[in-house]
This record gives C-alpha cells, sequence and structure tokens, in this order.
C-alpha cells in the first residue's frame, strides 16, 4: 500500500499560481506512474497530468503550457506547478500513484480559480 498527502491547494485568483505537492509513503518502491487527476462539481474526475518513474509526462490539452508535473523519486514527492490557472482550473485535484494503473489516491485537495 501506499499513502498519499496533497498540500498546496487554495483560492487564487485568474492568471495566478499555485503549486501542489504529494508526499508518498508506505510500499513506494512499486510506484512507476504518478499522476494529478482532478473533479470539478458535477463533472467527471479527469487526469490532468502524469510522470513515469523513467521520467516521461503527459498532459491533458487544457492545461498543455500551463502546469508542470514532475517528481523526486528519492524524496518520493510529486508537484504540480500551476501557471496561469484559469476559472475553469477550479477543481479537487487528487494525486495518485501505481505500478500499472492508478491504485493509491490521496485525499484531494481544493484549488479555487477566481475570475
Amino acid at each position: 500500500q501506499v499513502q498519499l498527502v496533497e498540500s498546496g491547494g487554495g483560492l487564487v485568483q485568474a492568471g495566478g499560481s499555485l503549486r501542489l505537492s504529494c508526499a508518498a509513503s508506505g510500499r513506494t518502491s512499486s510506484i512507476n506512474v504518478m499522476g494529478w487527476f482532478r473533479q470539478a462539481p458535477g463533472k467527471q474526475r479527469e487526469l490532468v497530468a502524469s510522470i513515469t518513474s523513467a521520467g516521461s509526462t503527459n498532459y491533458r490539452d487544457p492545461v498543455k503550457g500551463r502546469f508542470t508535473i514532475s517528481g523526486d523519486n528519492a524524496k518520493n514527492m510529486v508537484y504540480l506547478q500551476m501557471n496561469s490557472l484559469k476559472p475553469e482550473d477550479t477543481a479537487i485535484y487528487y494525486c495518485a500513484v501505481g505500478r500499472i494503473t492508478y491504485g493509491s489516491w490521496g485525499q484531494g485537495t481544493q484549488v479555487t480559480v477566481s475570475s
């Protein structure tokens, strides 16, 4: 099992920035993929960005060029730098990790972007 704790969410104005952090503990040696998901009220959960243990990254089109995912394998940390935030980015952001698929999830951190 892997335990995840997110932090860094908050309220920002459109155009602002936030950096989300995710600390992993437990069986971290099993982690091959790390990702950030988000879920807005009344909407489905969606993958925002992912990074593999090898460093390959993937981004959802709406956040490309604005968000950057990074990981520190030695420290078992995952980060999501969010720049040029838009109101439509408002959601609960979840950190997730797994070996082949995402199997461990954090509790989420709220990100609210005002107009």
